[in-house]
């Protein structure tokens, strides 16, 4: 057996296929330095099975394959065919079939490679075997290589064996001892593995004979208890059997008591029926006065109830005059008081004419006068607007009254209805009835009767308060419509006579500074609520040299008021000095103040129509207080 042919693919610098023919004798391959010839070398070595990439001359074993020059580019993979001559049949037994013996290494990148013999996929270890076997191999000292003579020389004892099994050709044979080795010591590990397992099995085979060992004892035991439960139930059946006739003849000692109480029952029954004929008259006269007393029950019951919402009704009547008598009162001093103010601001106004004539000489006098005449015509409408609160209040009043008369009079006319009817249930009970049952409703008519006679008598009261309460009503309108034209009146003198002062002065910065609340128009019902909006500041005026004055400022970034508020800027007419503040105000109900307070911004307050102040701090101050 002999190498006959050689291919080369893509191996190091062997790119295209390259095929070498080797003839029988001395074949031989003559090149320059770097032509490739230990290259061809390193191909037979390669193809015969060598693993080392040292002995290859290469970093790793993938460095075999052509990686690419200037002109050419790398390839993916190399392959390296050898064909041996088995003419002679001298090959190994598994590969001694062919004339011929191709084997074929073949690797791609980075996937490793891989042997074919003869078309079909090998070992590399049968591969090894075969050269072996023939005396040669990858690493065989057949196969002479650059320092190799040096190497022979300078080589241990373990090597020289080496070179004499391969000129012995026992290499093969050391192969397969050395694998009949690894196949003996992995024999001997699963002969240990063997003996453990058994021994794992002795353990639990002892564990099972015992648990063997107390399922017969467990089986043993329940047959026994079995046996206990048997006699038990067998004894506890016969004192139950015993139980049964004891039972039965106390049965039968009843069933005879039971045949002489049925006996009894059926004359007792009989007595019945013939009680029963005579029942149904006498039940009937009996419900039928029965349901009388019920009626007559619940009727006085009815009128009790009444009688006492009535009575309640005219209480509060009665102390709704109270307060409408006092309001009465309160309004008569106001006025008096507010009659005493506007003489004062008359005379005032009458002395300001005066001064007016004068003005070319004394202008500072006529300055500080106007100023008196203006604080004289903020507290006549401070007292206006008190005064017009106190209307609200009595003509609310009056509504009441007006609306507690007429629920009075319906009820009124429900109760004489009722009174007839029960009247005429009291003849009927009277006639059908017990004596003293009459007698007792009878009394309570009467005492409802006295009752609504009495509330008739108040009701007439009432009505009579109402209607002076109606003409006080009047006459308070009346005096604010006359107040309201003097305080007009007041303001456009004042105007008048600050236009004055300008022009005798000849210098628009030297005007009148007037307060702000001369330039406000409120509607009727809001003065209380723009009292407690603003307070004193409407005092100060737009002179920026006054210690205390308004200034216009941007109102963009201001926070809204809560939803559901309406802003007192849009219930009156303001100067617009005013409207930042006025628009952060709230207009709302006595009753939604305090659950409002806490969902206010910074700066905010809201005001009711009585005078009621919430403010965003906490600070809450009700209508009227000072």
């Amino acid at each position: 057996m002999h190498i006959t042919y050689l291919r080369l693919t893509g191996f190091k610098s062997f790119v295209e296929p390259t095929e070498l023919s080797i003839e029988h004798g001395l074949t031989g391959v003559v090149g320059p330095n770097g032509c490739g010839k230990s290259n061809l070398l390193e191909a037979l070595r390669w193809v015969m099975g060598e693993s080392s990439t040292r002995n290859m001359r290469a970093a790793a074993m993938d460095d075999v394959i052509f990686a690419g020059s200037q002109g050419r580019p790398g390839r993916n993979h190399a392959e390296v065919t050898l064909v041996l001559d088995n003419s002679a049949r001298t090959a190994p037994a598994g590969f001694n079939d062919n004339d011929t013996i191709e084997i074929t290494r073949r690797i791609e990148r980075e996937q490793g490679s891989s042997y074919r013999l003869n078309g079909r996929d090998v070992r590399a270890r049968d591969i090894k075997i075969l050269f072996e076997d023939a005396a040669t191999g990858a690493r065989s000292p057949a196969l002479v290589r650059q320092g190799q003579i040096a190497e022979l020389v300078n080589a241990k004892p373990e090597q020289r064996r080496r070179i004499l099994e391969d000129a012995a050709g026992t290499a093969g044979l050391h192969s397969r001892r050395h694998d009949a080795e690894l196949r003996l010591r992995a024999a001997d590990s699963n002969l240990a593995r063997v003996a453990d397992v058994l021994g794992l099995l002795a353990s639990q085979m002892a564990n099972l004979k015992r648990q063997s060992r107390q399922a017969r004892r467990y089986l043993e035991i329940t047959a026994e208890i079995a046996q206990s439960e048997a006699m038990v139930l067998v004894g506890a059946w016969r004192s139950a059997q015993s139980d049964v006739e004891t039972e039965e003849r106390t049965l039968a000692a009843a069933l005879r008591a039971t045949a002489e109480a049925s006996e009894a029952q059926s004359r007792a029954t009989r007595a019945e029926a013939a009680a029963a004929e005579a029942m149904p008259q006498a039940r009937a006269a009996d419900t039928e006065k029965a349901a009388a007393l019920r009626r007559l029950e619940t009727e006085r019951e009815a009128l009790h109830r009444a009688t006492e919402r009535a009575n309640q009704r005219l209480h509060e009547v009665n102390e709704a005059l109270v307060l409408t008598k006092a309001d009465s009162a309160r309004e008569s001093v106001l006025l008096e008081e507010i009659a005493g103010r506007l003489a004062r601001a008359a005379n005032e106004m009458a002395r300001l004419d005066s001064l007016v004539k004068g003005a070319l000489t004394d202008g500072d006098s006529l300055k500080e006068r106007a100023e008196r005449a203006e604080q004289a015509v903020v507290v006549a409408e401070a007292a206006l607007a008190a005064l017009t609160e106190t209307n609200a209040t009595a003509a609310a009043t009056a509504r009441a009254l007006v609306t507690a008369e007429a629920d009075h009079a319906r009820r009124l006319a429900n109760l004489q209805q009722r009174t007839a009817d029960l009247d005429r249930q009291a003849g009927a009970a009277n006639l059908a009835g017990d004596g003293d049952e009459g007698d007792l409703i009878a009394d309570d008519l009467i005492e409802a009767s006295a009752n609504a006679e009495d509330a008739r008598i108040r009701l007439g009261a009432a009505e009579s308060d109402v209607v002076s309460a109606r003409i006080n009503e009047r006459e308070a309108t009346a005096r604010l419509g006359h107040f309201r034209l003097v305080v007009e009146r007041l303001r456009t003198e004042i105007k008048t006579i600050g236009q004055g002062l300008a022009d005798l002065s000849g210098n628009e910065g030297a005007r009148y500074d007037k307060p702000m609340l001369a330039d406000i128009r409120v509607m009727a019902g809001l003065e209380a609520a723009l009292a407690a909006a603003l307070g004193d500041d409407l005092e100060a005026g737009r002179d920026r040299q006054s210690a205390s004055h308004w200034l216009q400022l941007d109102a963009a970034l201001d926070p809204a008021l809560p939803n559901g508020v309406v802003p007192l800027a849009t219930k009156l007419k303001a100067p617009a000095e005013l409207q930042r503040r006025l628009a952060q105000v709230g207009l709302v109900d006595a009753a939604d103040g305090a659950r409002l307070q806490a969902s206010l911004a910074a700066g905010q307050r809201l005001v009711s129509l009585a005078g009621d102040l919430w403010r965003w701090d906490g600070y809450v101050r009700a209508a009227g207080a000072e």
